[in-house]
């Protein structure tokens, strides 16, 4: 019998997808068989290759044993859902309150993790009294709070998220509809040299 040309073709291509197959299963078992070469976490994977895993946690689930022992285990960052924001650490002008992030930063540090600091201003989660600010007072007063949250955790934050959402959804640019927008259009530039 005589096997044609395009028969040879598709003959060597499955076998060639054969050998793949194959090589992929060899490797899987390998993997599989010598699990303490692999990384035992999320987190740890993620080390292994310079970077980190991470979580937001919420303070007030720090109680749930299942959400912790998860949080705690699998991830080597951590990031505070709201504790860290501008209403929960300034609810009211110059009277600052940190017991919310420092539960979360406790909890990440004394499970192996770093901390990334979110958020110091966002167009959201304004305190109602910075909401009723405009112009130089507003200005003045996110300045103010951006220096004092940032100077209080300076040394335990790995990272911050400065601004939260300074661009506008549809791409367009900044948020003009936003109240730090209006204080002048160096906003962002002047919160990142106050952090």
């Amino acid at each position: 019998m005589r096997t044609t040309q395009h028969q040879r073709h598709g003959w060597r291509r499955r076998a060639t997808a054969l050998v793949a197959a194959t090589g992929l299963a060899a490797s899987l078992l390998v993997t599989l068989a010598n699990p303490a070469q692999a990384a035992s976490t999320l987190g740890a994977s993620a080390a292994e290759k310079g970077r980190y895993f991470g979580t937001a946690l919420a303070a007030g689930r720090l109680s749930d044993s299942t959400y912790a022992s998860i949080a705690a285990r699998e991830f080597n960052m951590i990031t505070a859902e709201n504790e860290m924001k501008w209403d929960a650490t300034e609810p009211s002008q110059n009277s600052f309150n940190f017991s919310r992030g420092d539960q979360i930063y406790n909890f990440a540090r004394s499970n192996g993790a770093q901390v990334r600091g979110h958020a110091l201003l966002w167009h959201a989660q304004m305190p109602g009294w910075a909401q009723n600010l405009s112009g130089s007072a507003l200005r003045n007063a996110a300045i103010n709070h951006v220096t004092r949250v940032a100077t209080y955790y300076r040394g335990k934050i790995h990272s911050w998220d400065v601004v939260n959402e300074a661009f506008a959804d549809d791409g367009r640019g900044s948020r003009r509809d936003s109240s730090l927008q209006r204080t002048g259009n160096d906003w962002i530039e002047a919160a990142f040299r106050a952090a």
